[in-house]
């Protein structure tokens, strides 16, 4: 008999409470593993056979008060569920927790206006998948689905830092093609921080 599969909608690193609320995603990046099958990250199988609600996302913060922060993150691109990001991030401060949204910055493109606004009071930390240093790299690592994608995620970094007190860009540590480096000094342009990740984190 098939074991019965169980859906995990939330998981706990390191004292942050991380959302997994979908599996789509604007990139398809090479160095993705789910598109190899491994669906599997911090001994959790993150693979999603429907989305969770609104209300199972609350349940699987419980008590927002007792984490550093509640991340979006995960094997897709939570501002593809921008509404109910911003709805779960709502309950999530008026019970006195934080909010981190980890993001491949495309949700201006995505959408077609600026979301960044809709971000303020609701989002206390912003990481936004810079990936690449420049737009050739950027098109080889991650193939986008839209034009353009590399511009967009610049812009929306530049706007955000309008809205969201704390924005880092991140970059991928080991991977050739990627200069750290002149990621950071773009970094530095935009006013933000950086951080270098290894390449099997999780989106």
């Amino acid at each position: 008999m098939r074991e019965e599969y169980q859906p995990i909608f939330g998981y706990s690193i390191d004292g942050d409470r991380y959302l997994n609320i979908t599996n789509r995603c604007t990139l398809q990046c090479e160095h993705c593993p789910k598109f190899s099958g491994d669906w599997g990250f911090a001994n959790h199988n993150l693979r999603l056979l429907r989305e969770p609600t609104v209300s199972e996302l609350v349940d699987a913060v419980g008590n927002p008060s007792v984490w550093n922060e509640v991340v979006f993150s995960g094997f897709g691109e939570p501002t593809l569920r921008l509404y109910d990001v911003l709805e779960v991030s709502r309950r999530v401060h008026e019970r006195g927790g934080r909010v981190r949204l980890e993001t491949d910055g495309l949700a201006n493109l995505f959408f077609g206006r600026d979301i960044t606004p809709d971000l303020e009071g609701n989002v206390d930390t912003l990481v936004v998948g810079l990936k690449a240093h420049n737009s050739e790299a950027y098109e080889r690592l991650c193939r986008p689905k839209m034009g353009h994608a590399y511009e967009a995620v610049l812009d929306f970094t530049e706007r955000a830092r309008n809205f969201v007190p704390k924005v880092v860009v991140t970059a991928m540590s080991g991977v050739p093609d990627v200069d750290l480096e002149a990621c950071r000094d773009i970094a530095r342009r935009l006013d933000v921080g950086f951080v270098s990740r290894a390449i099997r984190h999780n989106c």
